[in-house]
């Protein structure tokens, strides 16, 4: 009987320990307290007025729209993707010249606005040419922020929001 409980106390403090372990662990994935301050200082991104002027041809095209940080922390833009093509590229216009960047600054509170004429977002080698009132999906990264997928309506070559009244 000895022998019976001190095997009873033993599996028991196995259990208590396993269970232990586990709200640990779990305590600490939700109890990323800390993590989840780190959440909350995350740049929050919101994008608005984004638009692909239609493609003339399929080797090349723009994209436009205006990238919000509504958080105290600055970010970068330092990437996109899209299933449209393989090869999307920040450019940046600086005297009159375009040229190809790494990442663009999204300052804190602010917004990085990508218009013709300026900073971009380049399509190089389309695997089709989008039409007029088709959408085009791409994902932008940050350095910091979470992904964010933005959906662009296709507009007529000569569009520009500029000169438009929707925002």
């Amino acid at each position: 009987m000895n022998r019976r409980t001190t095997r009873t106390i033993a599996a028991a403090l196995s259990l208590t320990a396993a269970l232990a372990i586990s709200g640990c662990s779990s305590e600490s994935d939700s109890g990323s307290g800390s993590g989840s301050k780190s959440e909350a200082a995350k740049p929050e991104m919101t994008v608005s007025g984004g638009y692909m002027p239609e493609p003339v041809n399929d080797k090349m095209a723009g994209a436009f729209m205006v990238i919000k940080n509504g958080s105290k922390t600055a970010d970068k833009l330092v990437g996109v993707t899209s299933p449209l093509s393989d090869d999307l590229q920040i450019h940046e216009t600086k005297d009159q010249k375009m040229q190809q960047v790494q990442a663009m600054d999204v300052p804190a509170n602010g917004e990085l606005n990508l218009e013709r004429g300026g900073s971009h977002v380049m399509f190089m080698g389309l695997k089709n040419t989008p039409k007029v009132g088709e959408k085009v999906t791409v994902e932008l990264r940050f350095e910091k922020a979470d992904p964010v997928k933005v959906e662009l309506d296709v507009k007529e070559r000569t569009y520009n929001a500029k000169n438009s009244t929707a925002h």
